[in-house]
């Protein structure tokens, strides 16, 4: 199935969006606790991952973000050049490094979820 332009631009500002409000969540997160240089300590860290609905938001920042940048990379790299070839190597190359991304940051938050203070 090919998705037409037009549906991956409305992915890439639905993602943007999406990600401004999922960071503003989690800045905010971090300035309910005492100061914000304790809420970086490695501890703090730890146990804020140990948090169900922290790694979820986490994780769907994760995914948010680099299907945005990804999908603006691509968009650059088809300005730049054009044809079949080259647009099947940009699509497939930014959907293979956007999954490697992904599954790298959820094993981080699923490790960091799972480790004992």
């Amino acid at each position: 199935m090919k998705l037409r332009e037009s549906i991956i631009m409305r992915i890439h500002y639905a993602t943007a969006l999406g990600a401004v409000v999922l960071v503003a969540v989690h800045i905010l997160f971090r300035f309910t606790n005492d100061s914000f240089a304790a809420s970086l300590t490695y501890e703090n860290v730890i146990a804020n991952y140990q948090l169900i609905s922290y790694a979820i938001l986490l994780e769907l920042i994760l995914i948010l973000i680099t299907v945005h940048g990804f999908n603006g990379l691509r968009g650059i790299l088809l300005e730049y050049r054009s044809g079949k070839i080259y647009e099947k190597m940009v699509n497939y190359g930014s959907l293979i490094s956007m999954v490697a991304l992904i599954a790298y940051g959820s094993r981080t938050i699923i490790l960091a979820n799972m480790m004992t203070l």
